[in-house]
């Protein structure tokens, strides 16, 4: 492979120097002369290289980095120990050397041992990958001399006329000379926006680019031929690191090395273990002392810190440091934290006003009044008795907490409060397109998954006798087929899992409840529901998160199989199956104790069982509503506490544990070694892998689900997710600060499918909070009550309405209680829920005309809320506009700007053009006036003045 001028050093024996030469004569007793030699070949330049965030000559820039590992021999380690024995403090002259990498010469004497086929092939694609980097443009320097025993560094640079040439492939909006004036609002909206900027002044963070701007610079896409265009008063930071690391990322991913048959590009090197890693540097150090100030530890300050939590988050700078994908996640994370706070208020509202009205609550009380002596069918068969209504009182009392009416304008606020939400982000998403120059952005089609080439060169070879053109063939239906069969068998079967999963709860909900209904304690059997509900939920919730562990890596596999052929074909299946799956897991438990429990019990006498010993389990006498809130909140708690925030933290801090005690490990046991500083890329390499926003999003889209779903039955839902996503929003950002290495910038212009789904939980959320209202909760019997059976226009009498009545008789054989008197009375009739004809009817234990009276009030009921919500919902969508009326008066002054511009270069060429006409005729009309032996004797000054207008 030949070199190439811009690597960064020449190697030793170019230099005339032979390295084990030196040695030697330093072992025969020429020490002084020596040590002088080396001492001037390998000065310590750590700090002027900034530790790694330049190259050794601390001029040229690290814009990314590539890791592989080696393996040393035992010569090369025996001549580094001494080297470092010698000269202590001093890093070898192997470190930086040219590449492609040539190891340090041996003598004839000490041969290398042989490394493995495997080595030497990884060896050989490095070397051709990385030449091919550098006829790209690149500059490289390795560094194999480092804390990390075994592992090499190529540090990567780009040029100026590199990043030119890609920023204008890329099409990147930059910044030019022209700069204009943002609209500013006048009269009244500007005094109420000073108003509310000094209010909130305490609450900005204190970062240059969160200030309201006031002038913008006009952005166009790079060009070098109007590089005039543009403001190169400073060439260091016109492209920021951001924009180098991700101009590097693209030439690695479309530089491809051909050793194995087919084209390898960095993520087939990566997928093949040729290298280990690659990831653009932090910009420094975020703490400790002398720290020079960098965007990395003004984040950690201004926003990756709890003590900053009542603060905005500083998005430009997170978009400056992060890339646009990043930045638009967590800008959409806080918008919908704050809008969150108008909903947790209402929540609280409605909440307080069931407190305050628990008292004048008419069933509630009735329930408790032990003056009515209503008894109770058993809840189990034999082992269960007969018991009082009014021991339910605690349960009665607290669910109208959570059913009444003001849930039911809880749930319509909440519809709308989703589609307020969806178009505010809209509209916030559109003025950080305007901010960060995306506007006409149009994302490319991205480069093939390393995987999806693997396939396409398997599926080559075996066609290659009968086609002689391999390179054309792609991967078809045909080809995909077994792996579609898979995915749709694999999901079914998740599906059934959690279908199982939830029907053994239900089994171990019903026997518990069996088994401590023969406690002889009053309390205990008092308890019993309570009790079972509680451990039920605790079992569901553990279930639930270890099956999200265990889906994500299903999803994640299922996706591979099907060999997307792009990284975003790849994301939004992997997206779409996590989901699916996710979703299911979390609100399967939920959806049965809402729309299933107690619906399908049947009535004494006549029981439907499971497995013909097992009894469907009851809702209590006040509903299923209150058990549905325990549920959900169990749930939502424990996955935010345990799953999102203990996870989080604790995970990434045992890998990061793990990972330091394998270095250690590998490490060399010279203390000089040991004390020198580490690089900043040797420090990068020991953070974890950044894993994508996949998870981030799906833990805060299932929470959105638990917010708007099932906000019916539990109205402090948004208050919790507020407080969770106060400590999440902290959480995210020191992770993405301090524990991740720094991701390539990825530019976008929205968040992508989330945004879809968001859109379908909301449009689901109306449907499921319809039927919550009508079917679970207590509100469309109280209304049919009141305005049809009601003698006085109250609800005395309700609880007696909704209860039936069976005669102790009448039960199958072994199913009556084996102890009938433990009331201290002979029970002859006992009551159950239910609308039934009574036993002395002529169809008794029929369906009554009370319940089809009260069906039909439910299916009106959800008719009428479902479409109802739904206009209210799309009327808000359309009568907020999706881009903000400023945006697009600035986003059209823009255009009329850029256009002056162009017209006005125009016109400058043509007013140049015209000069040099007019000076060219009045140069020949000066000609033309000399006199002719003038003329004939300075000929030389006539033909020169022809020429002029030439030469320009």
């Amino acid at each position: 492979m030949r070199m190439n001028k811009k690597y960064s050093c020449l190697p030793a024996e170019e230099k005339g120097i032979h390295i084990i030469n030196i040695r030697a004569i330093e072992d025969i007793g020429y020490d002084q002369h020596e040590s002088t030699l080396l001492n001037s070949l390998s000065k310590n330049p750590d700090a002027d290289c900034k530790y790694g965030l330049y190259f050794r000559d601390g001029k040229r820039k690290v814009d990314y980095i590539l890791v592989y590992h080696y393996k040393k021999s035992s010569a090369g380690k025996t001549l580094a120990r001494r080297a470092q024995q010698n000269d202590s403090g001093v890093r070898s002259t192997k470190q930086d050397q040219p590449l492609p990498g040539k190891g340090v010469h041996l003598e004839r004497g000490e041969s290398e041992p042989h490394l493995d086929y495997h080595e030497d092939d990884k060896r050989f694609r490095r070397e051709e990958y990385e030449g091919n980097l550098v006829e790209a443009g690149l500059e490289l320097e390795r560094d194999e001399d480092t804390k990390i025993h075994g592992i090499g560094f190529v540090k990567i640079h780009a040029p100026w006329n590199v990043l030119c040439r890609e920023a204008e492939f890329l099409k990147l909006k930059m910044p030019t000379k022209k700069m204009y004036q943002i609209n500013q609002t006048h009269g009244l909206l500007k005094k109420i926006n000073s108003v509310i900027q000094k209010i909130t002044e305490p609450i900005q963070p204190k970062v240059a680019e969160h200030k309201p701007q006031m002038v913008k610079r006009l952005s166009y896409p790079f060009s070098r031929e109007k590089q005039h265009l543009f403001d190169l008063s400073d060439k260091d930071s016109f492209f920021d690191s951001k924009t180098r690391s991700t101009i590097v990322y693209e030439i690695l991913k479309r530089t491809t090395c051909t050793k194995a048959k087919y084209s390898m590009g960095i993520t087939s090197l990566l997928a093949n273990g040729v290298y280990s890693a690659a990831y653009p540097l932090h910009d420094g150090d975020y703490e400790g002392e002398n720290v020079e100030p960098n965007d990395r530890k003004l984040l950690c300050e201004e926003w990756a810190s709890y003590g900053v939590f009542y603060k905005y988050q500083p998005i430009d700078l997170v978009r400056k440091y992060f890339g646009e994908k990043i930045g638009l996640y967590f800008a959409w994370l806080g918008v919908y934290t704050q809008m969150l706070i108008p909903a947790s208020i209402v929540g609280i509202i409605v909440f307080l006003y069931g407190c305050a009205t628990v008292d004048e609550n008419i069933p509630s009380m009735e329930m408790c009044d032990q003056r009515n002596n209503i008894t109770m069918c058993p809840l189990c068969d034999r082992t269960c008795s007969y018991w009082k209504m009014s021991s339910a009182c605690a349960t009665a009392r607290a669910s109208h907490l959570f059913d009444n009416p003001a849930t039911v304008f809880f749930s319509v606020f909440m519809a709308l409060w989703a589609a307020t939400f969806m178009e505010h982000w809209k509209r916030k998403q559109m003025r950080l397109n305007y901010r960060w120059d995306l506007t006409g952005f149009e994302e490319e089609e991205d480069h093939p998954r390393a995987e999806y080439e693997a396939k396409v060169l398997e599926k080559s070879l075996r066609r290659e006798h009968k086609h002689k053109e391999t390179d054309k063939e792609k991967l078809t239906w045909k080809d995909r087929f077994p792996a579609y069969l898979t995915n749709f068998v694999g999901i079914i079967f998740m599906v059934g899992l959690t279908f199982a999963i939830v029907f053994g709860v239900i089994i171990y909900r019903i026997s518990t409840a069996a088994a401590l209904a023969i406690s002889s304690t009053p309390s205990g059997r008092s308890s019993v529901r309570v009790t079972v509900t509680a451990t039920a939920v605790i079992i569901n919730l553990v279930v639930i998160i270890i099956l999200d562990e265990v889906y994500g890596c299903i999803a994640r596999w299922l996706t591979q199989i099907e060999v997307p052929k792009t990284d975003k074909n790849f994301e939004e299946r992997l997206i779409f199956k996590a989901f699916l799956l996710k979703f299911v897991n979390a609100y399967t438990p939920i959806f049965y104790v809402a729309f299933f429990k107690g619906r399908f019990v049947g009535r004494p006498g006549d029981y439907v069982y499971i497995f013909h010993s097992f009894r469907m389990e009851e809702c209590a006498p006040g509903g299923c509503l209150m058990e549905l809130c325990i549920q959900l909140s169990i749930i939502m708690l424990g996955k935010q506490l345990i799953q999102n925030n203990l996870f989080e933290i604790g995970i990434p801090k045992m890998k990061k544990f793990i990972r330091y005690l394998k270095l250690k490990r590998r490490r060399s046991l010279d203390h000089e070694e040991h004390m020198k500083r580490k690089q900043r890329y040797e420090v990068d390499y020991n953070l974890e892998p950044f894993a994508g926003l996949t998870p981030e999003y799906m833990e805060m889209i299932i929470q959105f689900g638990f917010v708007t779903l099932f906000v019916a039955s539990f109205p402090l839902a948004p208050l919790f997710a507020l407080l969770n996503n106060i400590i999440e929003i902290r959480l995210d950002a020191k992770k993405f600060v301090t524990e991740l290495r720094r991701p390539v910038a990825v530019r976008a212009k929205d968040i992508g499918i989330w945004y879809n789904i968001l859109r379908g939980i909301g449009k689901l959320a109306v449907i499921i909070n319809a039927f919550v209202i009508s079917f679970t909760s207590d509100f469309i019997p109280r209304l049919v009550y009141l305005y049809m059976y009601s003698e006085n226009g109250t609800m005395h009498g309700f609880v007696n309405h909704t209860l039936s009545s069976f005669n102790v008789s009448d039960f199958q054989a072994g199913t009556a209680p084996n102890d009938p008197l433990d009331l201290g009375y002979e029970v002859q009739i006992c009551r159950y829920k239910d609308y039934r004809e009574p036993p002395w009817s002529e169809n008794k234990y029929d369906i009554s005309k009370d319940f089809w009276a009260v069906l039909a009030a439910r299916l009106a009921f959800v008719i009428v809320f479902q479409n109802l919500v739904m206009f209210m919902s799309d009327f808000v969508d359309w009568i907020i506009p999706d881009i903000p009326k400023d945006i697009s008066q600035q986003i059209h002054k823009e255009k009329v700007l850029m256009v002056e511009v162009f017209m006005r270069e125009e016109q400058g060429k043509l007013q140049m053009l015209e000069t040099w006409k007019d000076k060219d005729k009045r140069k020949g009309e000066n000609c033309n006036n000399h006199s002719p032996r003038l003329s004939r004797s300075h000929s030389g000054s006539l033909s020169s003045c022809h020429s002029y207008p030439l030469d320009v």
